[in-house]
């Protein structure tokens, strides 16, 4: 099995606080999740979209995938990402986070490579970042046991896993305004990064 080579994309969720299903955020006259999927095309050799509508991607070469575990949050289109996944590593991003970053994904790539880290993410603060990040098929069997449980935190997931944590130092340099971890949570995220990204083309 390759090292690497796999991309998923989780296009799931309730959507509450945006109103509406973040599968159809538009930005600029084009949906973002075919312009992250597309992204992710020209780097990757396989993506793997996790969603409850694999009917809105029928035009995209990608692999479309639901949930075993119905209800489980992120952790749980992880899960379903990873059994699909055809390298060791898979690079996981949601679909509403247009700031997507190749040159990170190489560095994380590249810290990864010919390591037993089982995932890569970034630290903010006290925090962290669960997407933008690299998850392995190694985790598949103890995410199992931790979701028949009934618990889905990411955060706590990874407390327990082997995980290589990038100082928010190292990643600013990357993205000083931490655009790349921002995600489109509400209309009033949404109305704002369309102003900001009109001003700076």
């Amino acid at each position: 099995m390759k090292e690497f080579g796999t991309a998923i994309v989780l296009a799931g969720g309730k959507s509450s606080r945006m109103g509406f299903d973040k599968q159809h955020l538009m930005l600029h006259n084009s949906r973002l999740v075919q312009r992250i999927t597309e992204t992710l095309l020209d780097a990757f050799d396989q993506v793997v979209l996790v969603t409850q509508t694999p009917e809105l991607y029928g035009g995209l070469s990608v692999e479309t995938v639901e949930d075993k575990y119905k209800g489980m949050g992120p952790l749980g289109g992880i899960h379903a990402g990873l059994l699909a996944a055809e390298s060791q590593y898979a690079f996981v991003i949601a679909c509403d986070m247009p700031g997507l970053d190749l040159r990170y994904i190489e560095f994380m790539k590249d810290r990864l490579r010919g390591s037993d880290y089982q995932a890569c993410v970034t630290r903010f603060g006290e925090w962290i970042e669960p997407f933008h990040a690299y998850y392995s098929k190694d985790q598949i069997q103890d995410m199992e046991a931790f979701l028949e449980t009934g618990r889905k935190s990411v955060n706590r997931f990874l407390d327990g896993q082997k995980t290589l944590y990038v100082p928010e130092s190292e990643a600013r340099k990357f993205s000083p305004d931490w655009e790349m971890f921002y995600n489109l949570n509400t209309r009033e995220d949404l109305a704002h990064y369309m102003t900001r990204t009109r001003e700076s083309s």
